[in-house]
């Protein structure tokens, strides 16, 4: 008896043992998260320890769906630079903005690259709407390649279950600027909200889950008449382009510039429950792939040697088409934040951010877990203007 309560111990010991070498391989972040999980995917609903962690596993996550933006065999280089000399405290401003990773490219070559909360140059971080500028970018490649006629053609014409709804009348136009007029609540704080919904209703038959959701929606302007942020418009874009080329946004994606202009490794794409990719938000990509895709635009949006958007794309999606009308906040061109000096900036709540300069051949990437989703309550997003400026005035200074 003795002998067997004695092997039993052994045994007991050895799982043990083998339980903790297991808990230490799966990683930090994964400790993190595991010892404190959510309940669901609802994100804006998750405590500040698990957008920590979940930011960086939202496509290896049971609770979360995605598929795969396929990247191709050659890999765009990205030239180390010279370190850029910032006067700022980049350790004390990492700190304060909860970072997961900082990259600055100039002239192609990268400036300035750190990491945080245990990311480095190969793991993927979520975007949230940093995702719309890419989908945007998409009609560009979808008028090119002549799966699109004109963005004045009402969005009806190619989503034909809109027809009789409130999206009817509304043109490409007016929904890639946001100014379709169909009621849309954007507020994270509020888990009514139709941001914090569109997910969670039950589809029609027949309907995916998101053009069902869009569809109820009612009319609270005249189309064209007044800017209402909406990451149900940009859904609808995603639609708008999958249903123009017969493909998925993104296996497009994937093809006209993942593959083509040389992205380092796959990208994810979050999913709704019936399957669709969600294109008003969440692409998981490496940092240097988002600083890729900045320089994609900065390079003309070619890729291969061949132009992927139709011509003046660039210059019309990035520049001024409706104004805001709201206190420090920039405007609005095809789903990109504009600035008077001709930057613009893909942005997503949480503090993910492409800022792009093209007149100092300037790219920002910003991965972070901000203290609430637009960065308010602390003044990070503030401080985070303040570092694209301290950043452009470096370059400056190198004449």
């Amino acid at each position: 008896m003795a002998k067997m309560m004695k092997i039993a111990g052994y045994g007991l010991a050895l799982l043990v043992a083998a339980g903790a070498i297991a808990w230490y391989a799966i990683g930090p972040q994964w400790r993190t998260f595991l010892s404190n999980p959510p309940l669901d995917d609802r994100v804006l609903q998750w405590t500040q320890s698990q957008r920590d962690s979940g930011f960086a596993l939202s496509d290896k996550l049971p609770i979360i769906d995605s598929v795969r933006i396929g990247a191709g065999d050659h890999v765009r280089p990205l030239p180390q630079g010279e370190p850029l000399a910032l006067d700022l405290d980049i350790d004390a401003y990492l700190e304060s903005q909860n970072s997961a990773a900082l990259v600055v490219l100039h002239d192609g070559q990268i400036r300035l690259e750190r990491y945080g909360l245990h990311q480095d140059r190969h793991k993927r971080w979520t975007s949230f709407s940093v995702a719309k500028s890419l989908t945007s970018t998409l009609v560009g490649a979808a008028i090119r390649d002549g799966h699109i006629g004109s963005l004045e053609d009402k969005v009806s014409d190619y989503v034909t279950a809109l027809r009789g709804s409130a999206y009817d009348d509304v043109s490409i136009h007016q929904l890639l600027t946001m100014t379709s007029g169909v009621s849309w609540n954007e507020d994270y704080q509020d888990p009514q909200s139709d941001v914090a919904l569109f997910n969670e209703t039950e589809p029609e038959p027949g309907e995916t889950a998101l053009l069902s959701y869009l569809k109820r929606l009612p009319r609270a302007h005249p189309a064209g008449t007044v800017f209402n942020y909406s990451t149900g418009e940009t859904n609808l874009v995603g639609i708008l382009v999958a249903s123009a080329t017969g493909k998925t946004v993104s296996g497009y994606l994937s093809e006209k510039i993942w593959r083509a202009y040389g992205m380092q490794q796959f990208a994810t794409w979050v999913t709704s429950k019936s399957g669709e990719e969600i294109s008003g938000c969440c692409i998981q990509a490496a940092a240097l792939d988002y600083a890729r895709f900045g320089q994609f635009m900065l390079d003309g949006a070619f890729a291969d040697g061949q132009p992927v958007v139709a011509e003046g794309w660039i210059d019309a999606a990035t520049n001024l088409q409706v104004e805001v009308g709201r206190e420090g906040v920039r405007d609005y061109g095809y789903q990109w934040w504009t600035f008077d000096d001709g930057a613009y900036m893909a942005g997503g709540i949480f503090g993910q951010a492409i800022f792009v300069d093209p007149a100092r051949e300037l790219v920002i990437v910003t991965h972070s877990s901000w203290d609430d989703a637009r960065g308010v309550s602390a003044g990070q997003n503030d401080e985070r203007y303040g570092f694209f400026a301290a950043v452009q005035a470096a370059i400056d200074a190198e004449g």
